[in-house]
């Protein structure tokens, strides 16, 4: 199977649905003339033209707008924000248009629009370039979260939410734009809100999304060489969330850790310990341990932003705690 990166995944799968489907199109600042701020649009100007690769001005409240509007009207509009930060100027248009009129209208109008774009900490961007809205926009009814963590799910739960009727808010790393991974040729769609057992294991459940997956394959492998055999479950979404999934492995393994980017307080990660708590309580062993960011902006410095941020470290000690394994 080849080998692609996990830009030129997404935009295959904008490229496959737009020469499928003439009502896709792509709108955002950047997108076309300069082939997309991390280069996820590349080319795409040259095959589809400038009526369905749309460069914007800066004014993600405008240009967020006329999408729910296309949305609204027939069309299916992919909104790129460059970074899901400066969503926040468009998020009147998110949540009280696109992810209410399905129910306002009485099922009258959809609204079937993505949101796509990088989140989370990048490196030296400091505190206003570096924030996780994951938690935020999955609070809301009427809204789908896909948070994908490799090429192949990159693609396949893309092409799924632009084919979706309802929003669908799309959550990508800068960190991880370059990453490679194999992907089919051939087409293929992943459903959304079907989490992935990625590593099975008997001695506890591993559970996160996006590019905190990374952190959990390399904690399951140390952790294998110390006897401990971990099951790693990746979301892919936050919302709709696969609790079956998440249920029965912890069923199997009796403890659970989950490791998230965000801010503690409301969080994904809070949602599930609750979760486990409430349908598997008898079999837990021991608390689930929440790993996240600290409570804090996040800092400039290097030194600091690996303090504040989840690392292997953290995991391997909260397993241990899980496990009542010798630290």
């Amino acid at each position: 199977m080849r080998t692609i990166q996990f830009r030129e995944a997404l935009r295959e799968a904008m490229s496959e649905e737009m020469r499928r489907d003439p009502s896709v199109f792509l709108m955002g600042e950047e997108v076309a003339e300069y082939n997309g701020a991390y280069k996820v649009s590349q080319g795409m100007l040259d095959e589809f033209g400038p009526e369905r690769v749309i460069d914007t001005p800066i004014a993600e409240l405008g240009f967020a707008g006329i999408g729910v509007g296309a949305a609204a009207n027939g069309l299916k509009p992919i909104i790129e924000f460059m970074t899901f930060n400066f969503s926040l100027v468009a998020i009147d248009q998110v949540i009280n248009s696109a992810a209410k009129i399905y129910s306002m209208s009485g099922g009258q109008y959809s609204c079937p629009i993505v949101f796509r774009g990088p989140t989370g900490n990048a490196g030296m961007l400091s505190s206003q370039h570096s924030q996780n809205f994951e938690n935020w926009f999955a609070n809301c009814p009427g809204l789908k979260v896909v948070v994908p963590s490799n090429p192949y799910d990159a693609k396949g739960l893309l092409k799924a939410a632009i084919r979706d009727p309802d929003p669908v808010i799309f959550m990508e790393s800068e960190l991880m734009y370059g990453d490679k991974g194999e992907v089919p040729e051939e087409e293929y769609i992943l459903e959304i809100g079907r989490a992935n057992v990625v590593r099975e294991g008997k001695d506890v459940t591993l559970v996160s999304f996006g590019k905190m997956m990374k952190l959990l394959y390399t904690a399951a492998d140390e952790l294998a060489k110390e006897g401990i055999n971990a099951e790693v479950i990746d979301l892919r979404s936050v919302r709709p969330i696969d609790y079956d999934t998440l249920i029965n492995s912890v069923k199997k393994t009796n403890r659970m850790v989950v490791i998230e980017e965000a801010w503690p307080l409301a969080s994904i990660s809070g949602e599930l310990a609750y979760m486990v708590q409430r349908r598997a309580f008898d079999y837990l062993d021991a608390p689930v341990i929440r790993i996240t960011c600290a409570d804090v902006p996040l800092p400039y410095a290097p030194t600091l932003i690996e303090a504040s941020l989840p690392n292997v470290a953290r995991i391997l000690k909260a397993v241990k705690e899980v496990t009542y394994a010798k630290a």
